[in-house]
């Protein structure tokens, strides 16, 4: 039969709904990990009511947070894939089905009549960020980014000679001055590019990889790790209670500079990290590639 608009926009719908009632397995296990080994009570007490929280929303099917976030669409589009041009329509319409429904708070204000679409739709939102690939499916990302999580990002325009000392700097420095704010424990992504847009874009892209997967450039990975231990060596802890997990893990990404500019961007997720991503096919079926957590009637066990 072949995909439509109206199918493609189901799809989306479900993976909106999955990724703000459920979260992702891999966020789920580093969190449960983190309150095992937690030594310190204030902290413990916290994790434990993070993951309370992550139970009663896989329970009922509500939302994890209050704040449901600003959508993002990560795409990369296959050559072939036959409907391009209904992509962004039909994200629309999952995002007003979604958020008629609950799933969603509204959250797309105009910055110069502060007046709320109702319906999380508006000028460039859903933001999306498309790469063109070989073949006919189409691989998609969702993540909704609240507010606290992305009001730490930053961008640092360095001098290429200091560009390394002041991204160690600069992550260090933005986790101390936004403390509590982003509602640690964090996932952190950090990029260098020759430009501000690409290095803020290519940081958030990041955040989209597992908890626990390293960067494939083992100097990267390097980087990753210390740099993961460097920012949980503040004891910040769950939302600034003290503890030994500030962050949950670090994402580094890079891609090439011009000789005089050295941008570094930094970007923050917060311990609710609603993500999900998905492979449609051109011929209508699709398979939601991320695995999140559900309810089996005793607790957030079951996976998928």
């Amino acid at each position: 039969m072949g995909i439509t608009e109206e199918g493609l926009a189901g799809i989306f719908y479900e993976m909106i709904k999955t990724a703000s009632t459920s979260i992702p397995v891999d966020v789920y296990d580093g969190l449960k990990k983190a309150y095992e080994r937690e030594t310190n009570q204030g902290a413990k007490k916290q994790l434990e009511a993070i993951l309370q929280d992550i139970e009663i929303a896989c329970s009922k099917k509500v939302p994890i947070c209050q704040d449901t976030g600003t959508p993002y669409f990560f795409i990369e589009m296959g050559e072939d894939f036959p409907i391009r041009a209904k992509i962004y329509k039909a994200a629309s319409e999952a995002l007003r089905k979604v958020t008629k429904e609950g799933y969603l708070r509204p959250n797309a204000v105009d910055p110069f009549y502060k007046k709320n679409s109702g319906d999380n739709t508006g000028r460039y939102i859903p933001w999306m960020h498309f790469d063109l690939v070989e073949g006919d499916d189409l691989k998609v990302w969702f993540m909704t980014k609240g507010g606290g999580s992305e009001f730490p990002s930053t961008l640092i325009m360095s001098e290429p000679i200091e560009g390394f000392d002041k991204l160690k700097r600069g992550v260090i420095d933005t986790i101390v001055k936004f403390g509590p704010l982003p509602c640690p424990p964090l996932i952190i992504g950090i990029s260098i590019a020759a430009g501000g847009d690409i290095a803020m874009t290519l940081a958030k892209k990041s955040l989209l990889r597992p908890i626990g997967e390293r960067n494939s450039d083992p100097n990267l990975a390097k980087m990753e790790l210390d740099l993961l231990n460097e920012i949980n060596k503040l004891e910040l802890g769950p939302h600034g209670f003290g503890g030994q997990l500030t962050a949950l893990d670090v994402k580094v990404d890079y891609a090439y500079r011009h000789p005089a500019s050295f941008a570094i961007g930094i970007v923050t997720s917060c311990w609710a990290t609603r993500r999900s991503s998905a492979i449609i096919h051109s011929d209508g079926s699709w398979e939601l590639t991320s695995k999140h957590v559900l309810y089996n009637g005793t607790g957030c066990t079951i996976v998928r």
